[in-house]
């Protein structure tokens, strides 16, 4: 059984967003791309890589805690762990990795309101 660093690749993070974006939420998406961009910055420290790619390879596998499958609580796992990996990584996280991820959020959900761009800081 494949573990969730070994999951991780960025073909199939890509392959997993556009498959599942929609059903995901925006929510579980921006926290997703929020490490992803964090992930590929050359400053983030190997022990914060290793807990993104622990994060984002949980994200990707398709048999987890809760199956994505399931209606409405699919995800429900995948964003606690997308959540826990934030909080400990929050100190390199910069605002271009956040800037990064609202582009694409933008691109695939359209504009956030106001309320929601409050919500997700």
């Amino acid at each position: 059984m494949q573990t969730h660093p070994q999951a991780f690749s960025d073909e199939s993070f890509w392959k997993k967003l556009r498959r599942f974006a929609r059903k995901a939420g925006s929510e579980v998406v921006e926290r997703a791309l929020v490490l992803y961009y964090c992930l590929r910055d050359p400053d983030t420290p190997a022990w914060a890589r290793a807990v993104i790619v622990g994060a984002l390879g949980y994200f990707i596998l398709p048999m987890d805690l809760i199956p994505d499958v399931v209606p409405l609580t699919g995800f429900a796992d995948d964003f606690g762990t997308l959540v826990g990996a934030l909080v400990s990584v929050a100190r390199h996280v910069k605002p271009q990795h956040r800037a990064m991820a609202a582009e694409n959020l933008a691109r695939w959900f359209g504009s956030l309101s106001e309320d929601e761009e409050h919500a997700s800081t």
